[in-house]
């Protein structure tokens, strides 16, 4: 199976054409060697070593021009050094370059000893390459959150495209069915106070958002992984903490709408309330939708979505009309 650049180590599309000098040279001392060993073909900067070959600074072409020639490189380099582990994926690599806006980033191995550079250049050209990479795994993705692979469907006969498509869209439609059940059984509540349709389609749709955000993030971080007991409640723990952060802003600012919009504070509470409550359940099940599938051996990319945006309907719908039949 061939790799795919962007996941190859960094440390193997390095540079070896770099300039290391030693910490106790002069700048004089410097420029000597530099004349006499030659400088790297792209001068961006030059990298300063100890005696065991441990990269220890970074020394800018401009700061070695301008400094004393009795200086030592180790009293002008710059001692606090971003490096990129030579394991570090291309991606990674390329991240850096827009975090740090850097030129070069120097490319050391676990004993911090350089073994390369990757400069601008090498970044241009992996982001052209990440961009195209990126765009096509980006539609494929969006196909399989709703349901299913972009390569089977394509190409495939009308009925076949039917049959690979409908299993997963009955989720959606079971779910949906469901909701229009359970609002039936709770027309009374929604005829006398109607200010809680008004608001329906938003509980629903922050639950799918949060709900959707939480799947997309656990398949990512189930990619070449099994899922125990001790990662989903360490998964769990802080899943739960954001979703908590998350309702209770959104529900907050809900709330505060419907009341300075209707004057009722009592379908305000029970609303922004709700969102909260609402928006943890479907923070968890966003959670554990995917986690249950990978455990049972199922594609979670495929199944998750569907599965747990029908879930987070039903319960947030549950939730919001049941605490208002109570409470209103």
């Amino acid at each position: 199976m061939k790799l795919d650049p962007l996941n190859e180590p960094v440390g193997s599309r390095a540079g070896r054409d770099f300039t290391a000098l030693d910490q106790s040279l002069t700048v004089t001392g410097a420029l000597a060697r530099i004349r006499e060993q030659g400088a790297a073909e792209q001068i961006i900067y030059f990298y300063v070593v100890d005696a065991d070959q441990r990269l220890v600074g970074v020394l800018p072409t401009r700061r070695l021009l301008l400094a004393a020639p009795e200086a030592r490189l180790q009293d002008i380099m710059i001692s606090r050094v971003v490096t990129i582990p030579e394991t570090a994926t291309v991606l990674e690599a390329c991240e850096m370059f827009l975090m740090h806006k850097f030129l070069a980033f120097p490319v050391v191995d676990a004993e911090r000893r350089l073994v390369g550079v990757i400069n601008v250049g090498m970044f241009s050209q992996f982001t052209e390459q990440a961009l195209g990479l990126s765009e096509r795994a980006h539609i494929e993705e969006i196909f399989e959150r709703i349901g299913f692979h972009v390569a089977e469907v394509q190409g495939a006969s009308p009925v076949k495209a039917f049959r690979l498509r409908m299993p997963w869209l009955a989720a959606t439609l079971g779910g949906g069915i469901c909701c229009a059940l359970v609002s039936g059984c709770f027309e009374t509540t929604l005829t006398a106070r109607i200010v809680l349709a008004f608001f329906l389609t938003l509980v629903l749709g922050l639950s799918e958002s949060v709900s959707a955000q939480s799947v997309t993030v656990t398949v990512e971080t189930l990619r070449g992984r099994t899922p125990n007991r001790a990662w989903f409640l360490r998964a769990l723990r802080k899943e739960a903490t954001s979703a908590l952060l998350l309702g209770g802003v959104c529900g907050l600012m809900v709330g505060l709408t419907a009341w300075l919009w209707r004057g009722q504070a009592a379908p305000a509470l029970v609303i922004g309330a709700s969102i909260a409550v609402s928006m943890v359940l479907a923070c968890l099940i966003g959670l554990s939708v995917p986690a249950a599938l990978h455990r049972l051996k199922l594609d979670p990319k495929i199944a998750a979505g569907p599965v747990s945006l029908a879930l987070a309907d039903i319960c947030t719908l549950l939730i919001y009309l049941n605490v208002a039949a109570r409470t209103l």
